[in-house]
Protein backbone atom coordinates (compact mmCIF):
# COMPACT_ATOMS: atom_id res chain seq x y z
CA UNK A 1 0.00 0.00 0.00
CA UNK A 2 1.46 3.35 -1.08
CA UNK A 3 -0.16 5.35 1.69
CA UNK A 4 1.07 8.00 4.03
CA UNK A 5 -0.49 8.28 7.44
CA UNK A 6 -1.57 11.42 9.22
CA UNK A 7 -3.34 12.16 12.43
CA UNK A 8 -5.84 14.98 12.90
CA UNK A 9 -5.63 16.27 16.46
CA UNK A 10 -9.03 16.82 18.10
CA UNK A 11 -8.00 19.77 20.26
CA UNK A 12 -6.66 20.44 23.71
CA UNK A 13 -4.21 22.99 25.02
CA UNK A 14 -1.35 24.16 22.85
CA UNK A 15 1.30 22.36 24.94
CA UNK A 16 -0.74 19.12 24.81
CA UNK A 17 -0.99 19.25 21.05
CA UNK A 18 2.69 20.04 20.53
CA UNK A 19 3.53 17.03 22.73
CA UNK A 20 1.19 14.88 20.60
CA UNK A 21 2.96 16.03 17.43
CA UNK A 22 6.31 15.00 18.91
CA UNK A 23 4.82 11.64 19.90
CA UNK A 24 3.39 11.18 16.39
CA UNK A 25 6.79 11.71 14.83
CA UNK A 26 8.42 9.23 17.17
CA UNK A 27 5.64 6.68 16.55
CA UNK A 28 6.09 6.76 12.77
CA UNK A 29 3.20 8.91 11.55
CA UNK A 30 3.84 10.95 8.40
CA UNK A 31 1.79 14.05 9.19
CA UNK A 32 0.05 15.99 11.94
CA UNK A 33 -2.93 18.18 11.14
CA UNK A 34 -5.06 20.56 13.17
CA UNK A 35 -8.42 22.27 12.62
CA UNK A 36 -8.58 26.03 12.21
CA UNK A 37 -11.47 27.26 14.31
CA UNK A 38 -13.16 30.63 14.77
CA UNK A 39 -11.96 30.88 18.36
CA UNK A 40 -9.54 28.62 20.19
CA UNK A 41 -5.89 27.64 20.04
CA UNK A 42 -4.52 29.41 16.97
CA UNK A 43 -3.75 26.83 14.29
CA UNK A 44 -0.76 28.51 12.69
CA UNK A 45 0.89 29.49 15.97
CA UNK A 46 0.45 25.88 17.02
CA UNK A 47 1.92 24.54 13.79
CA UNK A 48 4.88 26.92 14.13
CA UNK A 49 5.61 25.47 17.57
CA UNK A 50 5.31 21.95 16.17
CA UNK A 51 7.65 22.89 13.33
CA UNK A 52 10.54 23.68 15.68
CA UNK A 53 9.79 20.67 17.92
CA UNK A 54 9.80 18.07 15.09
CA UNK A 55 12.02 17.28 12.12
CA UNK A 56 10.13 14.94 9.78
CA UNK A 57 6.32 15.00 9.94
CA UNK A 58 4.32 17.12 7.52
CA UNK A 59 2.28 19.84 9.24
CA UNK A 60 -0.95 21.49 8.15
CA UNK A 61 -4.58 22.39 8.64
CA UNK A 62 -7.69 20.30 8.09
CA UNK A 63 -8.95 22.74 7.32
CA UNK A 64 -8.64 26.54 6.91
CA UNK A 65 -11.96 28.26 5.97
CA UNK A 66 -10.21 30.53 3.48
CA UNK A 67 -13.09 32.92 2.63
CA UNK A 68 -13.29 33.89 6.31
CA UNK A 69 -9.58 34.66 6.55
CA UNK A 70 -7.39 37.34 4.98
CA UNK A 71 -5.60 35.27 2.34
CA UNK A 72 -2.47 37.45 2.38
CA UNK A 73 -2.23 36.81 6.13
CA UNK A 74 -2.73 33.08 5.62
CA UNK A 75 0.00 33.16 2.97
CA UNK A 76 2.35 34.76 5.51
CA UNK A 77 1.48 32.20 8.20
CA UNK A 78 1.93 29.22 5.88
CA UNK A 79 5.24 30.53 4.55
CA UNK A 80 6.46 31.08 8.13
CA UNK A 81 5.62 27.50 9.10
CA UNK A 82 7.24 26.26 5.89
CA UNK A 83 10.45 28.08 6.77
CA UNK A 84 10.48 26.92 10.39
CA UNK A 85 9.81 23.31 9.37
CA UNK A 86 12.30 23.21 6.52
CA UNK A 87 9.60 22.76 3.89
CA UNK A 88 6.95 20.59 5.58
CA UNK A 89 3.84 22.82 5.46
CA UNK A 90 0.55 21.78 3.85
CA UNK A 91 -2.51 24.01 3.60
CA UNK A 92 -5.98 22.46 3.61
CA UNK A 93 -8.76 24.86 2.54
CA UNK A 94 -12.52 24.92 2.23
CA UNK A 95 -15.32 27.46 1.90
CA UNK A 96 -16.24 27.12 5.59
CA UNK A 97 -19.37 25.59 7.09
CA UNK A 98 -22.17 27.66 8.49
CA UNK A 99 -23.18 26.30 11.86
CA UNK A 100 -24.29 27.41 15.30
CA UNK A 101 -20.69 27.78 16.41
CA UNK A 102 -19.93 30.60 13.99
CA UNK A 103 -19.71 33.90 15.85
CA UNK A 104 -21.58 36.91 14.54
CA UNK A 105 -18.56 38.62 12.97
CA UNK A 106 -20.04 39.51 9.61
CA UNK A 107 -18.60 36.55 7.70
CA UNK A 108 -19.85 36.05 4.17
CA UNK A 109 -22.78 33.61 4.16
CA UNK A 110 -23.51 33.23 0.45
CA UNK A 111 -21.98 29.98 -0.80
CA UNK A 112 -21.32 31.19 -4.34
CA UNK A 113 -19.54 34.29 -3.05
CA UNK A 114 -17.47 32.22 -0.63
CA UNK A 115 -16.47 29.90 -3.47
CA UNK A 116 -15.35 32.89 -5.56
CA UNK A 117 -13.40 34.26 -2.59
CA UNK A 118 -11.69 30.91 -2.08
CA UNK A 119 -10.66 30.75 -5.75
CA UNK A 120 -9.26 34.27 -5.53
CA UNK A 121 -7.56 33.47 -2.23
CA UNK A 122 -5.79 30.42 -3.64
CA UNK A 123 -4.49 32.40 -6.61
CA UNK A 124 -3.45 35.32 -4.40
CA UNK A 125 -1.42 33.09 -2.09
CA UNK A 126 0.29 31.40 -5.03
CA UNK A 127 1.18 34.81 -6.44
CA UNK A 128 2.63 36.10 -3.16
CA UNK A 129 4.69 32.95 -2.62
CA UNK A 130 6.12 33.49 -6.10
CA UNK A 131 6.95 37.12 -5.32
CA UNK A 132 4.19 38.50 -7.54
CA UNK A 133 1.13 40.71 -7.15
CA UNK A 134 -2.47 39.69 -7.78
CA UNK A 135 -5.73 41.22 -8.97
CA UNK A 136 -8.96 39.24 -8.86
CA UNK A 137 -12.66 39.71 -8.35
CA UNK A 138 -12.48 40.00 -4.57
CA UNK A 139 -8.83 40.72 -3.71
CA UNK A 140 -5.98 42.79 -5.01
CA UNK A 141 -2.42 43.03 -3.72
CA UNK A 142 0.93 44.41 -4.81
CA UNK A 143 4.04 42.22 -5.09
CA UNK A 144 5.59 41.62 -1.67
CA UNK A 145 8.20 44.11 -0.54
CA UNK A 146 11.44 43.42 1.24
CA UNK A 147 14.07 40.74 0.85
CA UNK A 148 12.55 37.93 -1.28
CA UNK A 149 14.67 35.28 0.44
CA UNK A 150 13.45 36.40 3.86
CA UNK A 151 9.79 35.89 3.05
CA UNK A 152 9.85 33.04 0.53
CA UNK A 153 8.65 29.53 1.43
CA UNK A 154 11.16 26.70 1.38
CA UNK A 155 9.01 24.55 -0.91
CA UNK A 156 8.87 25.57 -4.55
CA UNK A 157 5.16 24.75 -4.41
CA UNK A 158 3.43 24.51 -1.05
CA UNK A 159 0.74 21.80 -1.33
CA UNK A 160 -2.80 23.14 -1.18
CA UNK A 161 -5.45 20.52 -0.47
CA UNK A 162 -8.98 21.65 -1.24
CA UNK A 163 -12.40 20.28 -0.31
CA UNK A 164 -14.26 18.76 -3.23
CA UNK A 165 -17.65 17.04 -3.10
CA UNK A 166 -17.79 14.18 -5.59
CA UNK A 167 -19.46 14.08 -8.09
CA UNK A 168 -20.73 17.68 -7.94
CA UNK A 169 -19.19 19.57 -10.89
CA UNK A 170 -19.18 23.02 -9.26
CA UNK A 171 -17.43 21.70 -6.17
CA UNK A 172 -14.90 19.68 -8.17
CA UNK A 173 -13.98 22.28 -10.80
CA UNK A 174 -11.16 23.89 -8.75
CA UNK A 175 -9.71 20.58 -7.53
CA UNK A 176 -7.42 19.80 -10.52
CA UNK A 177 -5.51 23.08 -10.10
CA UNK A 178 -4.68 22.31 -6.47
CA UNK A 179 -2.38 19.62 -5.08
CA UNK A 180 -4.80 17.34 -3.31
CA UNK A 181 -8.44 16.79 -2.44
CA UNK A 182 -10.16 16.55 0.91
CA UNK A 183 -13.12 14.65 -0.49
CA UNK A 184 -16.76 14.49 0.42
CA UNK A 185 -18.68 11.61 -1.12
CA UNK A 186 -20.86 8.61 -0.52
CA UNK A 187 -19.95 5.14 -1.68
CA UNK A 188 -16.60 4.49 -0.05
CA UNK A 189 -13.67 3.17 -2.10
CA UNK A 190 -15.82 2.70 -5.22
CA UNK A 191 -16.50 6.43 -5.26
CA UNK A 192 -12.77 7.08 -4.86
CA UNK A 193 -12.06 4.99 -7.96
CA UNK A 194 -14.57 7.00 -9.98
CA UNK A 195 -13.17 10.26 -8.67
CA UNK A 196 -9.51 9.40 -9.27
CA UNK A 197 -10.36 8.31 -12.84
CA UNK A 198 -12.03 11.68 -13.40
CA UNK A 199 -9.02 13.50 -11.95
CA UNK A 200 -6.70 11.56 -14.25
CA UNK A 201 -8.80 12.65 -17.23
CA UNK A 202 -8.38 16.25 -16.05
CA UNK A 203 -4.62 15.82 -16.10
CA UNK A 204 -3.71 16.11 -12.43
CA UNK A 205 0.05 15.64 -12.05
CA UNK A 206 1.86 12.78 -10.39
CA UNK A 207 1.90 13.24 -6.66
CA UNK A 208 -1.64 14.59 -6.45
CA UNK A 209 -3.03 13.64 -3.04
CA UNK A 210 -6.37 12.00 -2.27
CA UNK A 211 -7.35 11.79 1.39
CA UNK A 212 -9.44 9.30 3.32
CA UNK A 213 -10.21 9.57 6.99
CA UNK A 214 -11.65 7.47 9.77
CA UNK A 215 -10.95 5.68 13.02
CA UNK A 216 -8.99 2.47 13.37
CA UNK A 217 -7.87 0.25 16.18
CA UNK A 218 -4.26 -0.97 16.07
CA UNK A 219 -5.32 -4.58 15.53
CA UNK A 220 -7.61 -3.87 12.57
CA UNK A 221 -5.99 -0.78 11.06
CA UNK A 222 -4.23 -2.41 8.11
CA UNK A 223 -7.40 -4.19 6.98
CA UNK A 224 -9.47 -1.00 7.28
CA UNK A 225 -7.17 1.20 5.21
CA UNK A 226 -6.26 -1.36 2.50
CA UNK A 227 -9.41 -0.81 0.35
CA UNK A 228 -8.83 2.96 0.39
CA UNK A 229 -5.23 2.54 -0.72
CA UNK A 230 -6.27 0.14 -3.48
CA UNK A 231 -8.85 2.69 -4.68
CA UNK A 232 -6.20 5.38 -5.12
CA UNK A 233 -5.99 7.28 -1.83
CA UNK A 234 -2.55 8.60 -0.91
CA UNK A 235 -3.17 9.67 2.71
CA UNK A 236 -5.08 8.03 5.55
CA UNK A 237 -6.13 10.51 8.25
CA UNK A 238 -6.71 9.02 11.67
CA UNK A 239 -9.41 10.94 13.55
CA UNK A 240 -10.95 11.13 16.99
CA UNK A 241 -13.07 14.22 16.52
CA UNK A 242 -15.06 13.95 19.75
CA UNK A 243 -12.87 11.75 21.97
CA UNK A 244 -9.74 13.62 22.92
CA UNK A 245 -8.98 11.15 25.69
CA UNK A 246 -8.31 8.40 23.11
CA UNK A 247 -6.04 10.22 20.70
CA UNK A 248 -2.76 9.96 22.59
CA UNK A 249 -2.97 6.18 22.91
CA UNK A 250 -3.85 5.80 19.24
CA UNK A 251 -0.94 8.02 18.21
CA UNK A 252 1.47 6.03 20.39
CA UNK A 253 0.34 2.74 18.79
CA UNK A 254 1.60 3.96 15.42
CA UNK A 255 0.05 4.20 11.95
CA UNK A 256 -1.83 1.33 10.31
CA UNK A 257 1.08 0.04 8.24
CA UNK A 258 3.15 -0.35 11.39
CA UNK A 259 0.41 -1.48 13.80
Amino acid sequence: MNLRYGVILPGGTAPEQVEQAILAEHAGWDGVFVPETDYGVDAWSLLAAMAVATSRVRLGTILTPLPWRRPWKVASQVATVDQLSGGRAILGVGVGALDAGLPGIGSEADLRTRAEMMDDGIDLMRALWAGKGFEGRHYRCEPPRGDPAAIAPVQARIPIWVVGVWPRPKSMRRVPRCDGIIPGYEGGPDAVREMTAWLAEKGVPAGFDVLAEGETSPAEAAAVVAPWADAGCTWWMETRWTRRDEIRGRIAAGPPARS
